[in-house]
């Protein structure tokens, strides 16, 4: 049995086969394959959604399946049952099983006691379904015949703002898995921290990113300029000093202009105008987070569609 809980928890191989799945069933939308046919997947949010929920939800419908939304709240782990016994009574009764929450600790732990694949639809430490949606965005862009993830190779990446994101780790370990340039650049506080280091040393990957201070510096010879909101859900209360001292760090036109002429604007949403990001660069034609929001969909039946097939 195979689960997605970080970016790697697929081989090279297999990601580009998920890939290039995308693009097919992307192009086939009305004749989806059905090989989730008469199984039931859990969604467990305890976290709100807009693109995981409808993206999910959408997706185990078109692959045949019978998508189950659960909130934390509404479920006995509200009121103190273990982890431990909910994936085990969850196993009895779900083919497969959707997890957005707070500590990753947690998508592991119903990993590690249940017996249905369990995919991680984010956690504050990573991402990676909006990564591997973003890396397929791209390569709509770079090799459209193929989603040939040798495309990838060299490419520089420049991230904006909390570089200790789940956002900016998934970045990290995925320029390091598939051979791409990152630097991160934000304030020293927001630096990258060694959990994502103690990833990379795990996966046997090059602890090879640059961090800055200076956003310009970061923004030039970018093939694609990155950004996510500045304040996650969870640090609410940390919201103006977060404002403030992110404030430099907003791409801006001047910042777009020191990347390369071609490059893309990548948000893996919902964006706050004026505050991470401008309105002028958001309106630019280089600006691709829609396309991003639509491969959710599609990249995700892609990894539905692998882990069934494992």
């Amino acid at each position: 049995m195979k689960h997605f809980l970080k970016e790697t928890d697929f081989s090279l191989e297999q990601a580009q086969a998920v890939f290039s799945l995308a693009k097919t069933l992307k192009a086939e939308r009305l004749n989806s394959p059905q090989p989730l046919n008469m199984q039931s997947w859990g969604l467990l949010f305890y976290k709100s959604s807009t693109r995981t929920r409808i993206s999910f939800e959408v997706g185990v419908n078109e692959l045949g399946g019978f998508p189950l939304v659960l909130n934390s709240s509404q479920t006995q782990i509200n009121r103190g049952e273990t982890i431990a016994d909910t994936a085990k009574v969850m196993s009895r009764f779900l083919h497969g099983l959707v997890i957005r929450t707070f500590g990753h600790e947690i998508v592991e732990d119903f990993a590690k006691h249940g017996s249905i694949p369990v995919v991680n639809g984010l956690t504050d430490f990573n991402h990676p379904c909006q990564l591997y949606t973003d890396l397929f965005t791209a390569l709509e862009r770079y090799s459209p015949d193929a989603v040939d993830i040798a495309s990838l190779k060299g490419k520089k990446v420049a991230f904006f703002g909390d570089c200790a994101s789940n956002m900016a780790n998934s970045w990290i370990i995925s320029a390091a898995m598939f051979g791409m340039e990152i630097t991160l650049t934000g304030p020293e506080t927001f630096a990258p921290e060694q959990i994502v280091i103690d990833a990379l040393q795990t996966d046997r990957l090059p602890v090879n990113y640059r961090f800055t201070t200076d956003p310009t510096e970061a923004a030039k010879d970018a093939d694609i300029l990155y950004t996510d909101v500045w304040v996650s859900m969870g640090c609410e209360q940390e919201s103006e000093e977060r404002k403030r001292v992110l404030s430099p760090y907003q791409v801006t036109a001047n910042i777009l202009q020191a990347a390369k002429p071609d490059a893309l604007f990548m948000h893996c949403m919902p964006t706050h105008p004026g505050e991470e990001v401008s309105e002028s660069v958001l309106a630019s034609p280089q600006a691709i987070l829609f396309d991003q929001a639509e491969n959710r969909l599609h990249i995700q039946k892609a990894i539905l569609r692998q882990l069934t097939q494992s």
